[in-house]
């Protein structure tokens, strides 16, 4: 479930006061003589049952494009002291990612090689180094429902104006990458076992909104929704950056924020 919104509760209790004068009125009316029946509301819509189209339509036995939905790969080369996710260096999960896709990173014509160049601003820690680094802080967060957090890590894909979303758990003291995604991000929230991501959309007034959650079954971080909703911010929405969004890639820690909180990309 979503966290509730601030302003909520002053919408709970403006119906409430719409009830208690709705009832004021009824009782000032009653005393005027009405006799307080029952009033039609108007012709109810037929249900109507869902239309089938193409009846006659041969089913597809197999997806058309492979989109990436199943997420599990050991990070090879990456320690986890003592299997505790919180000691793991999210840096070295980066650079790790880095080195398995040379395509991406490096050289001048990678479409992130900025990102590769700016892995040696962060040192041993994310976020530092003036903002040059390019991975933002990691939150902790029990996602799979075995007692244990995960790791939600986010970092810059420059010079693309993207963001890569990363969700790492520990499989036998191995780090193992269960969700992968990238995009022009707005925010990234964390509720219950899921991880949202918002992203802006090219439809003024509306914006991308991406769910994924742990299915046991697949040790991964399933898409289960993707949405587009309506903002409340006017229509002022920039386009996407970049049309190369892909699923996949070719209690509070210390020291770290704490994971009840939304984890907004910076």
């Amino acid at each position: 479930m979503l966290p509730s919104r601030r302003g909520r509760p002053a919408r709970v209790s403006a119906a409430l006061a719409l009830l208690l004068a709705t009832a004021a009125a009824a009782g000032t009316l009653a005393a005027c003589g009405d006799t307080g029946g029952l009033r039609a509301a108007g012709a109810t819509p037929p249900a109507r049952d869902p239309a089938r189209l193409w009846p006659g339509l041969t089913p597809a036995s197999s997806p058309a494009y492979d989109i990436g939905e199943v997420e599990h790969a050991v990070v090879e080369g990456v320690a986890v002291p003592g299997g505790d996710i919180r000691r793991v260096d999210p840096v070295a999960a980066v650079r790790a990612e880095i080195a398995a896709h040379p395509e991406d990173y490096a050289g001048a014509k990678a479409p992130y090689h900025e990102t590769s160049g700016r892995m040696a601003d962060c040192g041993q820690g994310a976020g530092d180094a003036a903002g040059r680094c390019p991975v933002l802080r990691p939150y902790y967060r029990d996602l799979t429902g075995d007692g244990r957090p995960e790791m939600t890590l986010g970092f810059r894909l420059l010079p693309e104006k993207l963001t890569a979303v990363r969700v790492y758990t520990v499989e036998k003291d191995r780090l193992v990458r269960v969700m992968s995604y990238q995009d022009a991000v707005s925010a990234v929230e964390l509720a219950g076992r899921t991880v949202i991501v918002r992203s802006p959309s090219e439809v003024a007034g509306y914006e991308y909104r991406l769910q994924w959650t742990w299915a046991p079954d697949q040790r991964a971080m399933l898409l289960t929704s993707d949405e587009m909703l309506r903002t409340d911010d006017g229509g002022r929405h920039t386009r996407r950056p970049s049309a190369s969004a892909s699923p996949s890639p070719s209690p509070s820690p210390s020291g770290s924020p704490s994971a009840s909180s939304p984890a907004s990309a910076r």
